[in-house]
């Protein structure tokens, strides 16, 4: 379990009495697309024909643009989650990061499973002896993708929630 017991209020949007605007909802949304997709290359070697994960990228990025609704992003994010079974190692971490992107549609605190996804996906895809360094490799790149408006409250949350995500954002 990647989410706190009980939901922070700042990744609880203000119309359901959290403090996350609308807009940062949406960049959150964008971030967490742009981990997934960065590490989907890992799934497709092993899946080529299943589109799944790819499309809840493309509907969470849609729904940031307004043109799909929560819902439907958020059964997207969970189709990708359902292309993880059966698989394992980089795969199955890739596909698991399509999903979390997709479902933080719905709840913006995935936004961190789809980063913690990808950073697994990335070491379980490198040597071992090099897995640790391409983890922190990818936690960096990924820092770097961090829209300026969300990124305190992105680093402060993977402070948080490091534990539960497996310890991948230590640098």
């Amino acid at each position: 379990m990647i989410l706190p017991k009980v939901r922070a209020p700042r990744f609880t949007t203000l119309r359901q009495g959290g403090t996350l605007t609308d807009a940062d909802h949406r960049l959150l949304a964008l971030w967490a697309a742009t981990c997934a997709e960065h590490v989907l290359p890992l799934f497709g070697a092993v899946q080529p024909g299943d589109p799944r994960p790819r499309l809840a990228i493309e509907a969470v990025r849609a729904w940031t643009r307004g043109d799909l609704g929560m819902m439907a992003t958020r059964a997207e994010g969970g189709h990708a989650m359902a292309a993880a079974r059966g698989l394992s190692g980089a795969a199955r971490h890739a596909a698991y990061a399509a999903g979390q992107a997709g479902v933080t549609a719905h709840v913006a605190a995935h936004d961190l499973g789809a980063a913690a996804y990808a950073i697994k996906a990335v070491r379980a895809a490198a040597p071992a002896r090099t897995a640790d360094e391409a983890g922190r490799a990818e936690c960096r790149w990924q820092r770097e993708q961090l829209p300026d408006a969300v990124r305190d409250l992105v680093l402060e949350d993977q402070r948080l929630r490091n534990t539960l995500c497996w310890r991948v954002f230590e640098d």
